[in-house]
């Protein structure tokens, strides 16, 4: 017989099984020797007042055995004989898609620009080392896409697009710890993630699928407004319906869908820095308590959002004992993310710190005069004909160029990242002694980020973190850190679709799928957009 019941208790029960089993075997009112086993379902932790709490729903099992497995297989047929669909891409979008379209007996054949998860290690490591950026092997291209080595988190809010629960226990098939199951924020982290691409990869290859590596596609086989293929730089030709999820970074697709004629428009996103403070201070403010988190309780989250002069500001991809990374993608760049390992135990937390742009305020009068003064210098690439074309769906894509142009050459035309204290920042001062240390690998250096940033950011942030720092005390710290610049949390343009068969509206045979279409913002609705493009196709064969 199974049982559940939901319990309210202290981190030291939550953290150790026999008393778990026996607070919940108290609940539920059965003997302790009648519970053969106990699997939790769902666990959050409330940490709104001083005394800590778990929240936890568990599943008893009274004298019964449980299942050996706690997630649902998929049992994926055989499709080397069958019809073929292409993929561009290889993160989650279209890893998940090329799974579905196995269920579903099509065979995928998936072109990733990159390298495997594994070979992509030593490009990024050279990024911190040397400075030097392979622009089809970073922490953006190749197999896994973004999230692969940016913290594997699977929080989403996408739960009325697909089935959660379905991507959850792929993951888990394919060596995700199960506890992604039940957590509120399940987090795989970038430790272990990449052996969860690999096994999705071996899936697809053994079960006859293709997958293609170091394999950039440069455009789509194009007549009669339907799409019947892609060429690659190499002079390839792969023939099929195409599912186009190339992540919010290929910019390069974008400009040849542009010089191609193919619809697109232009998008919002979100724009700012990567604030770091100590993950211990972060504990003492989320947990109310001067001596942190203690031996029970994870490293603390948190999600803060203000409103400033009618935009957003707000945290974002929030990485509790994590890493500021390196996240460009080419020359002339510097561009910051986060990530964490799954233990989350490095001495700092960082979360993106982002103020919301959309379209009409690219005509706002510091962004104006921003974008003139990059295009005066030479090694940047956008044209003042096309920044002035307020028809040109790729305008926001050029604001992000600037921003990362404008950093790289704040940083010494290095890796390195411009950073400020935050309180200099709100203050608007000049840093008078050294910068806090930083988990940035490649090094950091002073910077007035308060000067060279468009006021149009920079006013909101400082507005933004003096709310931020109301609300809870000593958030807003001298010893945090604000590196830049964060431009990466979406894509600038949707490659636009009908609602309901997700083909492109203007061309058959194009689905343009995940982050890079505009249509996702996470790893786990990347993969739901995945999967329902994989079953759009299907369904047109």
């Amino acid at each position: 017989m199974q049982r559940d019941v939901v319990l309210r208790v202290s981190p030291q029960t939550a953290c150790e099984p026999s008393s778990l089993k026996m607070a919940a075997a108290q609940e539920a009112g059965v003997p302790l020797k009648d519970i053969q086993a106990l699997r939790v379902t769902k666990k959050s932790i409330d940490a709104r007042q001083r005394k800590i709490y778990y929240n936890i729903s568990v599943r008893l099992y009274i004298n019964e055995i449980p299942s050996v497995t706690e997630y649902q297989e998929v049992d994926y047929p055989i499709v080397s004989d069958k019809p073929c669909a292409i993929i561009v891409g290889a993160g989650p979008a279209g890893l998940f898609a090329a799974l579905r379209l196995i269920e579903l007996h099509i065979k995928p054949v998936v072109l990733e620009r990159g390298k495997d998860v594994h070979a992509r290690k030593k490009d990024i490591a050279m990024i911190s080392r040397q400075h030097m950026i392979n622009p089809e092997s970073n922490y953006a291209f190749g197999e896994g896409g973004a999230g692969a080595f940016s913290d594997g988190k699977l929080y989403t809010r996408s739960t009325k697009r697909g089935n959660v629960g379905k991507i959850l226990n792929v993951f888990c098939q394919h060596g995700a710890d199960t506890s992604i199951l039940s957590d509120v924020h399940p987090h795989i982290g970038t430790d272990k993630l990449p052996g969860v691409i690999e096994s999705m990869r071996n899936t697809i290859v053994s079960h006859g699928g293709e997958i293609h590596f170091n394999m950039c596609v440069n455009s789509l086989i194009v007549s009669n407004s339907r799409v019947y293929g892609v060429l690659t730089a190499d002079g390839k030709e792969f023939q099929g319906p195409v599912i186009l999820a190339t992540g919010h970074s290929a910019r390069d697709v974008y400009r040849f869908l542009r010089a191609q004629e193919i619809m697109q428009e232009i998008k919002g996103i979100a724009v700012g820095t990567r604030l770091e403070h100590s993950s211990h201070l972060i504990d003492t403010i989320m947990y109310h308590n001067a001596l942190g988190r203690g031996k029970y309780l994870p490293a603390a989250e948190y999600r803060m959002a203000a409103q400033v002069e009618g935009r957003g500001v707000y945290s974002f991809c929030m990485c509790p004992g994590g890493f500021v990374i390196p996240a460009a993608s080419g020359e002339h760049q510097v561009v910051v993310n986060g990530m964490s390992p799954s233990g989350r135990n490095s001495r700092w937390s960082n979360s993106g710190m982002v103020v919301e742009i959309r379209p009409e305020d690219l005509s706002e009068k510091s962004v104006e005069g921003f974008m003139s003064q990059m295009m005066k210098d030479e090694l940047f690439s956008v044209q003042h004909e096309d920044w002035r074309n307020e028809n040109n769906p790729l305008r926001m894509m050029y604001l992000q160029e600037a921003l990362e142009f404008e950093c790289w050459r704040q940083a010494g035309r290095r890796q390195t990242a411009p950073a400020q204290r935050m309180t200099d920042f709100v203050n608007a001062r000049l840093c008078s002694d050294a910068l806090p240390e930083s988990s940035y690998a490649p090094g950091i250096v002073a910077s007035p980020l308060h000067f060279w940033l468009p006021r149009f950011m920079a006013f909101r942030l400082q507005e933004g973190f003096k709310q931020f720092g109301k609300s809870y005390h000593g958030f807003l710290s001298r010893e945090a850190l604000m590196l830049a610049i964060e431009t990466r949390t979406s894509a600038p343009v949707r490659i636009p679709r009908d609602k309901d068969k997700l083909v492109h509206v203007e061309m058959d045979g194009l689905y343009p799928c995940g982050e890079g279409a505009g249509y996702a913002g996470g790893i786990v609705s990347a993969a739901i957009d995945g999967e329902r493009c994989a079953e759009a196709l299907a369904g047109s064969i």
